[in-house]
């Protein structure tokens, strides 16, 4: 990362980042006007918004609880880690195996500012940080301070929560996705949730897909599930990120409608 001028110069307030909405979204305070702007006008035309966010963070502690205590997976690879809101990934895993080792990858240097001064790892382990865009898979692998931390010969947990439906067709996003899988080892998993057109009317999915908040697709299952292809995938299989392993949250649970984001998790068995 460059000086502050260079990160000011990078921070563009006149519009809407898909990492500051959700911010907002959470009740947080690291957003602009137009972050807020764009917010409300989906919170208006979908109003269950904010519901589906905190289950998607909610989806994302259990499954980074699970892997890391029923799978003992100890390295996690987080793209897309907008702002952080405790517990982030590496306090969910450090809190199961003290040793775990973290890496946070997002392109807004605001989100990156955040992470490098709250996302303190445990001693045992270890936390960094790349500032890099998921749209350019082999510089996230190829970045030191990643193979400094993660040990891409060992099981890793890679999580794209809530950031895939933000890349159109024309990013090749299934391109994307196994490339970052390709390079890890076999026992590795991909942890992912995504913004569906499932259950909402046309006209809202239409809206939400104008581009006016940005680029991005809303996927159906079918779609979402492709991700998924050759890999092991966990059981409840794909569900709403309400439902996956929801046991233990309070009920009663939201509905589909609510949420309107698919969530699975799968394993790769094989190079």
């Amino acid at each position: 990362m460059g000086g502050a001028s260079e990160w000011v110069e990078r921070v563009d307030t006149s519009v809407a980042h898909p990492a500051r909405r959700y911010d907002y979204w959470l009740g947080g305070k690291d957003n602009f006007a137009a972050d807020r702007e764009s917010g409300d006008a989906i919170a208006a035309a979908f109003p269950a918004i904010r519901t589906a966010v905190v289950e998607n963070r909610a989806f994302m502690r259990r499954v980074v609880r699970v892997l890391a205590g029923e799978h003992g997976i100890r390295q996690f690879l987080d793209i897309g880690t907008g702002i952080p809101t405790s517990p982030n990934v590496h306090e969910v895993a450090q809190g199961v195996a003290a040793d775990s080792r973290v890496v946070y990858v997002d392109n807004d240097p605001i989100v990156l500012a955040h992470a490098r001064a709250l996302l303190t790892s445990s001693p045992q382990g270890a936390t960094a940080y790349v500032d890099a865009d998921l749209r350019d898979p082999e510089r996230i692998l190829a970045d030191p301070s990643l193979r400094a931390t993660i040990d891409l010969a060992r099981p890793v947990a890679l999580i794209l929560v809530a950031v895939v439906h933000f890349l159109p067709d024309d990013d090749r996003p299934y391109d994307i996705v196994r490339t970052l899988l390709g390079a890890l080892a076999p026992g590795s998993f991909l942890v992912m949730s995504h913004a569906t057109t499932d259950g909402l009317a046309p006209e809202l999915a239409a809206q939400i897909q104008s581009g006016r908040h940005g680029p991005g697709k809303l996927r159906d299952k079918a779609e979402f599930t492709a991700f998924l292809d050759g890999l092991d995938v966990l059981e409840p299989g794909v569900v709403s990120v309400s439902d996956w392993r929801a046991q233990d949250e309070l009920d009663p649970r939201p509905g589909f409608d609510e949420v309107a984001v698919w969530g699975a998790v799968g394993r790769k068995t094989s190079g």
